[in-house]
């Protein structure tokens, strides 16, 4: 059902602040910077192996990012799965009971579709599924 781990989501106030470490103490290439309106957040993508650490700082003060922030600080936000077919995998988890914070697809970074699984059904850990955007030719 999962193919690989796409990568980790972490929280932080301001991307800008935050990349000298990923980027120039850890030594991780910055390789996207986008801003995820429907998801109310600019974003930065790090490679590190086979995927990436998610920076995630909010656009406003009433987004979800912002919300996680104020309860809990920067840090941890979520960890996300790569999948061949959203669809499936949606329908899978919901045929298995699992509690699904999203039982459709919504736009995710670069073109790639996502949605999210409820922390109480994973043991507390927010899970997202990724389905990434085809290559184009």
């Amino acid at each position: 059902m999962l193919s690989a781990l796409d990568h980790v989501g972490v929280a932080v106030e301001e991307i800008d602040a935050a990349l000298p470490f990923y980027r120039d103490v850890l030594g991780l290439e910055l390789v996207h910077r986008e801003t995820v309106a429907a998801q109310g957040v600019h974003a930065a993508l790090l490679d590190v192996g086979g995927g990436h650490v998610e920076l995630l700082a909010p656009i406003e003060a009433d987004s979800g990012i912002a919300r996680f922030l104020a309860r809990q600080g920067a840090g941890l936000h979520h960890v996300a799965y790569r999948v061949e077919d959203i669809e499936a995998v949606l329908r899978a988890l919901a045929a298995a009971g699992v509690r699904l914070i999203d039982d459709r697809p919504r736009p995710g970074i670069r073109g790639s579709r996502v949605a999210f699984v409820h922390p109480s059904a994973t043991g507390g850990v927010l899970s997202e599924i990724v389905q990434p955007a085809e290559p184009s030719n």
